[in-house]
């Protein structure tokens, strides 16, 4: 592994210098937060890539019959890295995102009646080059692998002259920042009208207190056509100003852009420690800081939302116990409260400690999709998720992050995110539903979770439909 510490540039400045390479992937911690937002990755130009479409795994345009998580595990393990403990832990591996809809490589599921945008239900890019950031001390690298060279001389070779490439691209004059343009060519529309989501709110009421459901996560889908001005940088740079999420990314791949500004984290492997962060309970801010701070109580306060967020937590607590060591899961946060640009939410952490033979496919493998954004049980919500909602979710509630070379890992849950795709966009906005929901409420909640997005692209979402 080669290793360049370069002087200090912000991480969207450095994205700007490589926006036009592809294959581009920027996990972006956009908050500033110590703990949550302390690191940001950007990389493009990979050497391999990894897909799964229809439930079988792909590797560089090559079918390959079996298990796509098992097929996964062995590409990694063919690039196995030292861990550096004195950089960013993501250090050269895969990176991309893993669709929601990747859940029928895993439980017997019915397919949603409508197909969306027919994305692949994975692709993760091999990358050999990650330039890394420490956004608290505001240090960055470039760090070179040398992969897929084989022979220690040739890769510590390739390496540098990697690194070279790399150092030179962001040495180069920064383009000129574009001018923000209208990004959508028509009106938004919903796959649900206001009083079919109420109704399909009910619904999963009904459901609950017939005894068939605990909870379960229920969204509605907006679409618009972009201009054919549209320029994924600039809409990715606006999201980011509007909503700076700890677990934000851009992934640009071709015709296809994913701009998440995502406040959730799905899974972090540290070594052997795991962590996820559900959030459960929303509730939108106020203009008024007197009014904000009182609605910030309600939600503390809320019977509703904390039990929502428990019965999560329980979820999640059983899926890490599956594969993490006896007696070493714990809830180590319970219903805190975090603040977000347009919303308030209760957040819980619960870690553990990777048992022995177990590993980063492994943990995502056992708790995939994440419960927040399922329900409880988890395989009869999905069962019920895909009835209600029809349309394939896709990358949305999917994850989006990297499985790192030397084993870590860290994941966003794919919420607050945009999917743009044959002059297409598309993002969906949910909530968990439980027994004590309104349904109405949870409609206007759907809205204020959408807010920023709708306002990235220059729309009313009260007026948008």
């Amino acid at each position: 592994m080669h290793v360049r510490e370069l002087q200090w540039i912000e991480p969207v400045k450095a994205l700007r210098c490589l926006a036009q390479r592809p294959k581009l992937t920027f996990l972006d911690s956009a908050t500033g937060h110590e703990l949550l937002g302390r690191y940001s990755y950007l990389a493009c130009e990979p050497f391999s890539t990894y897909l799964v479409a229809d439930g079988q795994a792909n590797w560089n345009g090559e079918a390959i019959i079996g298990d796509p998580w098992e097929v996964l595990r062995d590409l990694l393990a063919r690039y196995k890295e030292a861990y550096r403990p004195d950089l960013p832990p993501f250090q050269g591996g895969a990176a991309g995102f893993l669709a929601y809809d990747l859940n029928r490589t895993l439980e017997r599921l019915p397919a949603p009646s409508i197909a969306g945008l027919r994305l692949p239900q994975s692709i993760l890019h091999f990358y050999d080059v990650v330039i890394s950031f420490d956004n608290r001390d505001q240090k960055c690298w470039i760090v070179s692998t040398g992969w897929p060279e084989r022979d220690p001389t040739r890769r510590a070779e390739h390496a540098r002259r990697r690194a070279d490439e790399f150092a030179a691209l962001l040495a180069r004059p920064k383009p000129p920042r574009r001018i923000i343009i209208p990004s959508t060519a028509g009106r938004w529309h919903s796959n649900f009208s206001r009083e079919d989501f109420i109704a399909a709110v009910q619904r999963v009421v009904d459901l609950i207190l017939a005894g068939d459901i605990f909870q379960a996560n229920i969204a509605q889908r907006f679409s618009a056509e972009v201009s054919p001005l549209f320029d994924p940088l600039t809409f990715y740079c606006q999201l980011r100003s509007l909503n700076p999420a700890p677990f934000a990314a851009l992934l640009h791949y071709d015709t296809l852009t994913i701009a998440s500004s995502s406040p959730e984290r799905f899974l972090r492997l540290d070594g052997r420690q795991v962590e996820t962060r559900p959030i459960k309970g929303t509730i939108a801010r106020a203009a008024d800081s007197a009014e904000d701070l009182h609605r910030a109580e309600l939600l503390l306060a809320s019977e509703k939302d904390r039990a929502e967020n428990i019965m999560i937590v329980d979820l999640l607590r059983n899926d890490l116990s599956r594969v993490c060591t006896d007696d070493s899961v714990e809830v180590s946060a319970l219903c805190n409260l975090e603040t977000y640009a347009s919303v308030h939410h209760l957040v819980s952490a619960v870690r553990g400690a990777l048992a022995a033979g177990q590993d980063a496919v492994s943990l995502l493998r056992a708790c995939f999709p994440g419960g927040s954004v399922t329900g409880a049980p988890k395989v009869r919500a999905m069962e019920i998720i895909a009835d209600i909602e029809k349309v394939a979710r896709e990358v949305y509630c999917g994850a989006i992050g990297f499985i790192g070379f030397n084993g870590h890992m860290d994941t966003n849950i794919a919420i607050r995110t945009v999917v743009i795709e044959d002059g297409l966009a598309i993002f969906h906005a949910g909530g968990g539903i439980t027994a004590m929901s309104n349904p109405e409420a949870e409609y206007e909640e759907t809205l204020a979770k959408a807010k920023r997005l709708f306002e990235a692209f220059d729309a009313d979402p009260y007026g948008a439909f």
